[in-house]
């Protein structure tokens, strides 16, 4: 393996930047355009920054196809903000209404515990806690008489991903998607989705924002109780604009996008996800057991790549060569152990590779287990 002094983060979010969106972000830190200020001193009612928001708004719509009869929303508070925001949006009536939620790992879990509050949840679930499949499709019951149907597309701490929508067949249930940890790194069809939302800090930017895609038909049907900064409608109606957005994350974000558009779109972020996941699963599956990944190979995530080492004794020496080594946050979620390498867009092949050179100098350094 190649030596090299530069540190690389493998972290789960917020998650690396791709290099050109931070030279360019350096570049114009303290004078944005000739202006003689940061994006981050501008007022959010100046001409600039609604041409900043603007063209967030249409980069985003020629990436990922967004139709006419979908709005775009930048809303505060990340990812999990959207866990009440949801049902308080789409349900009309406190605890009236009946939603659907697939549980297939700890985000969809904990989305369940907020939608408990403001509605009656059926939940779909494998018997299984363990979390290491997706559920398949004809395993998926389909009901009358919910409002929604809720599902987490990429679960990061266990590491499973869908390779598939998981669409009512008749189209008439709406599916709202917690799209935060694959977001920007594969084709989108918009159409199959009522609501899409997905935090920033992963592939599109810098921590605190949310970007919510959602059909208009949707819009208005809130509960009383919905506070003015969590109201689609209200969000929708003043552009984003209702209270002081997020204006450094949202720039952040245009540039993201940009740097995506540049590398071949989302059909490029695809073709670059799969080839950093697959060399780290091929060293895995060709370990002889010294690595094994949990999870079963139709649903293993490209974003994040879980692995476990057969010898427990090895797992503090791992990551302390791994930090020797200027590899760092390698470390599994608390809840689950072992460890986790996040290959988010930013993330280059060259990193993956260096990953993968090391854990293979340690696997031989340290002997394969017997199969």
């Amino acid at each position: 393996m190649a030596s090299s002094n530069k540190k690389l983060y493998f972290t789960a979010g917020p998650a690396k930047i791709p290099h050109e969106v931070m030279l360019q972000v350096q570049r114009e830190l303290l004078d944005y355009n000739g202006m003689n200020i940061s994006v981050m001193e501008m007022s959010h009612r100046s001409k600039e920054f609604a041409a900043i928001i603007e063209e967030t708004e249409a980069n985003l719509r020629k990436l990922i196809n967004i139709p006419d009869d979908y709005s775009v929303l930048f809303m505060h508070g990340g990812a999990k903000s959207q866990f009440d925001t949801v049902p308080m949006n789409l349900c009309s009536e406190l605890g009236k209404h009946k939603v659907e939620y697939i549980i297939n790992g700890s985000w969809s879990k904990m989305a369940v515990k907020e939608a408990e509050k403001y509605a009656q949840v059926v939940k779909q679930e494998l018997k299984s806690d363990t979390y290491t499949r997706q559920p398949a499709y004809e395993e998926l019951q389909e009901f009358d008489d919910v409002t929604y149907r809720y599902y987490c597309d990429n679960e990061t701490i266990q590491g499973v991903e869908f390779n598939y929508v998981p669409a009512y067949k008749n189209g008439k249930v709406p599916l709202v998607c917690d799209m935060t940890s694959n977001f920007l790194s594969r084709p989108i069809d918009v159409k199959k989705f009522g609501v899409i939302f997905a935090g920033a800090q992963k592939n599109c930017g810098i921590a605190g924002l949310v970007i919510v895609i959602i059909r208009n038909d949707l819009i208005g049907k809130h509960m009383r109780i919905v506070p003015n900064v969590q109201n689609y409608q209200i969000m929708q109606k003043d552009k984003s604009l209702h209270n002081t957005p997020l204006t450094f994350a949202i720039y952040v974000a245009n540039l993201c996008v940009k740097w995506a558009l540049e590398r071949g779109g989302l059909e490029g972020m695809d073709r670059f996800s799969k080839e950093k996941s697959q060399i780290l699963y091929d060293l895995i599956d060709q370990s002889n057991g010294f690595y094994t990944n949990p999870v079963d190979k139709s649903s293993r995530s490209r974003m994040n790549v879980v692995f476990l080492l057969s010898n427990k004794d090895l797992e503090a020496k791992f990551l302390e060569e791994s930090r020797a080594a200027n590899l760092f946050e390698l470390k599994g979620h608390r809840s689950v152990g072992g460890f986790r390498a996040s290959l988010y867009n930013g993330i280059e092949l060259d990193d993956v590779k260096r990953l993968a050179g090391f854990m293979s100098d340690f696997m031989r350094k340290h002997g394969k287990a017997s199969s």
